[in-house]
Formats: C-alpha cells, sequence, structure tokens
C-alpha cells in the first residue's frame, strides 16, 4: 500500500489530522491498533478551546457540538469557603464549549466513508521504518497477515505507550514530572452541582467538578497515587466532594450511582524535538499535561493544526520549510500550556511534602487572584487557549 502520509493512531488526534489533509487533497491512511468500539469506550476530557472547535467547523463536522455542547464564559477556583470566579468570555472575550472527548471523537469516526478517510482498525505489531530518510515505511499485522504502508511522511498520534516516539526515543530528550497522586473520577447521571466547572483547593486535598451534559456529571478527587477504585465506594466519593468542593456547591449537589469510576495518575511529560525527519509527533506522542488545565485534547488539536498546515504546504507548494519548522511552532505553545497546567496543579494539590508554609502560600495566591483584575486575565487567557 502506498500513501503520501501513514497515521498512526485513530483517536481524535489521529482522526482529525486525517480529515484536514483529505479535506485539501493530500492521500493518507490511518492505522489503530484498537476497535472502534474500545476507541469510543475510553472517558476523557470535555473543554475545548477555541482551536479544537474552530477545526470541527472548518471540517463541517462541528453541527451535534454546536447543538449539544454547552459553551462556558467561565469557571471558578474555590478555597474551601467561596467561589472566585474567572470570567473568561468578560476578560478575553472569548469562551470554552464543554462537549465529551468521546462525542467529538464519535463525530469524526462517523464521517471517515463519506469524506473518503481509509482507516484500518485492528492494525497489530505496528512497526516504524526509516524515518529519518526520505521513504518511510510502516509495517503491521491484520487478521494474522503481514502488510505495509510506504509513504513519504508519518504522523504519529499514538499516544504516550504508541511506538511513533519508542521508534526515536533515543534521539530526543524527554522532560516529565510524575506527580505523587491521582484523581479518582466518577462520572454519573445527575445534573452538574454548578453551571460551571469548580475546581476545589481544600484543606484536605483537590476536588473537581465538571460535566459532559446537563443530566451527566463528572468529579474528580485526588487520592495517593498508590490507592486503589475499590477503596471508594460511591458513598465515600459524594461525602469527599461535599466536603472539598464546599458549602456552596454541595448544597446543589445531587448524589447517584456511579457509571464509570477511575483513578488516572498525573504526569508533566515533553518529549523534544517533535519532528524526526520524515516523522511528525502530535498529542500524547509528544506530550503529557496534567489534567488540571484541560489541556491534553486542545494541545493534540493545535499540534494537528501545524501538521496539517506543513504536510499541506508541502504536497501542494512543495515547501520544506513548514515541515521543518513543525516542531519549534508546536512545542512553543506545548511548553506554554505545560507552564499553565504545572501552576494550577501545584496551586490546587496539597503535595505530600507541604508544609504549613505552602499551605499558607496557596491560600495567599487564591486570595490575591480573587482580587485581582490581572491575575484572572492571566489565568483566563491560558485556560481559553493562546493563539496558535
Amino acid at each position: 500500500m502506498k500513501t503520501q502520509v501513514c497515521i498512526i493512531g485513530a483517536g481524535p488526534a489521529g482522526l482529525l489530522l486525517g480529515h484536514l489533509l483529505r479535506s485539501e487533497g493530500v492521500d493518507c491512511v490511518v492505522l489503530e491498533r484498537r476497535t472502534p468500539d474500545y476507541v469510543l469506550s475510553r472517558i476523557r476530557a470535555g473543554v475545548l478551546e477555541q482551536i479544537t472547535v474552530s477545526l470541527m467547523e472548518r471540517l463541517g463536522l462541528d453541527q451535534r457540538l454546536k447543538a449539544e455542547g454547552l459553551p462556558h464564559d467561565g469557571f471558578n477556583l474555590a478555597d474551601g469557603e467561596r467561589l472566585i470566579r474567572i470570567d473568561i468570555a468578560e476578560l478575553t472575550g472569548k469562551h470554552v464549549v464543554v462537549y465529551g472527548q468521546t462525542e467529538l471523537t464519535r463525530d469524526l469516526m462517523d464521517a471517515r466513508e463519506e469524506r473518503g478517510l481509509e482507516v484500518i482498525y485492528g492494525a497489530e505489531d505496528v512497526a516504524l521504518h526509516d524515518v529519518e530518510g526520505d521513504a518511510p515505511f510502516v509495517t503491521f499485522t491484520k487478521d494474522g497477515q503481514q502488510h505495509r504502508v510506504d509513504a513519504r511522511f508519518i504522523a504519529g498520534c499514538d499516544g504516550y505507550h504508541g511506538p511513533s516516539r519508542q521508534a526515536v526515543v533515543s534521539k530526543g530528550t524527554e522532560y516529565e514530572r510524575e506527580y505523587p497522586f491521582g484523581w479518582l473520577g466518577i462520572l454519573a447521571d445527575v445534573p452538574p452541582c454548578n453551571h460551571e466547572l469548580i475546581y476545589a483547593n481544600h484543606e484536605r486535598g483537590f476536588a473537581l467538578a465538571s460535566m459532559r451534559s446537563e443530566t451527566r456529571s463528572r468529579y474528580y478527587v485526588d487520592v495517593p497515587i498508590t490507592d486503589k477504585v475499590e477503596n471508594w465506594p460511591d458513598e465515600r466519593v459524594w461525602d469527599e466532594l461535599a466536603i472539598r468542593l464546599g458549602p456552596q456547591a454541595a448544597a446543589h449537589m445531587v448524589r447517584g450511582p456511579s457509571l464509570e469510576k477511575s483513578i488516572a495518575p498525573l504526569r508533566s511529560f515533553v518529549f523534544a524535538p517533535m519532528r524526526h525527519g520524515s516523522l511528525l509527533l502530535c498529542g500524547d506522542s509528544a506530550h503529557i499535561v496534567p489534567p488540571t488545565g484541560a489541556k491534553g485534547l486542545n494541545l493534540a488539536a493545535s499540534d494537528v493544526h501545524y501538521a496539517a498546515a506543513a504536510l499541506t504546504a508541502f504536497f501542494k507548494a512543495g515547501d520544506n520549510d513548514a515541515v521543518a519548522g513543525y516542531s519549534d511552532k508546536a512545542l512553543s505553545r506545548v511548553w506554554k500550556a505545560e507552564r499553565f497546567s504545572w501552576s494550577l496543579t501545584r496551586l490546587m494539590h496539597r503535595f505530600p511534602d507541604d508544609g504549613p508554609f505552602e499551605r499558607a502560600m496557596q491560600v495567599a495566591e487564591l486570595d490575591y487572584i480573587s482580587g485581582s483584575r490581572a491575575a484572572q486575565t492571566s489565568i483566563a487567557e491560558n485556560y481559553v487557549g493562546l493563539p496558535v
């Protein structure tokens, strides 16, 4: 099989890149190890920056997003007693949209046949070859048969554990910070306790009140990384949320049985550079952010924006410089998002080594934010998404 771009991974990053390239007449094929149902079963974030929404608009695949997405003009920081509202619309003139990553993936997946995007599911044992040259190829196994895809470029959109970064891991630098806690998440068919997200810093730990729709809520509390889901029956989770989110949010919290419950570790990670010869890395294959800043999916979307523009310029105008500049452009935005996610994580969580001084600094910072338009503007600009 021959194509211009072979995309590894059919999550939102891979599908979005595939659709963007096909819309510009660039041939591509997407390889995915899992089944479509498995891809859609992954519960992920749901706060979309304008870059992500605008790419869906550009593709004409935003009908359901517009109909079901929840535009948010702000969000809240809580210190256990009060809510500090960050009015992102008033401070930046922009807003974010709450729309589950699973739903966005479904929209991209459902359009693949109509748009002529070839996705091969069940592609196992994927391996990348000759990525430093001009004629890379990918081998994989499907239904017991060996296959090969020859391409001019490979786009690695296969996540942190995928084969793309592993193919060049010795040729780059890894920057990493692992956090000593994870997020215990619970999904329930109950109305949200607030019409906007609440990020809470309580003396007992962090909590987040989020939502997927007006009738489905997503809540989190931070727990030690060694903790087990079995230690957290539903009632214990709800009790802890009521304490950490504070009395104002707790008064409007509706309890219900969990549809899904899991503990996700938190990590800050960057692999640089993001381009090696004919291989371009996008999304989680090149970087991970803690979910505190709602940046994971949106960073993948900005990577895809840069990658699609670079590859289109190469194939339609013979522009080598665009591909050469991909990594620097992408990393400039990645590092700023990493900084914001790290700083918000540091502000809103209790670290095991923290003492009275560190706690006092968090309280002082939140108090400063509550009365400073400049501080709120800085947070709002980063939360809504920096320019691409």
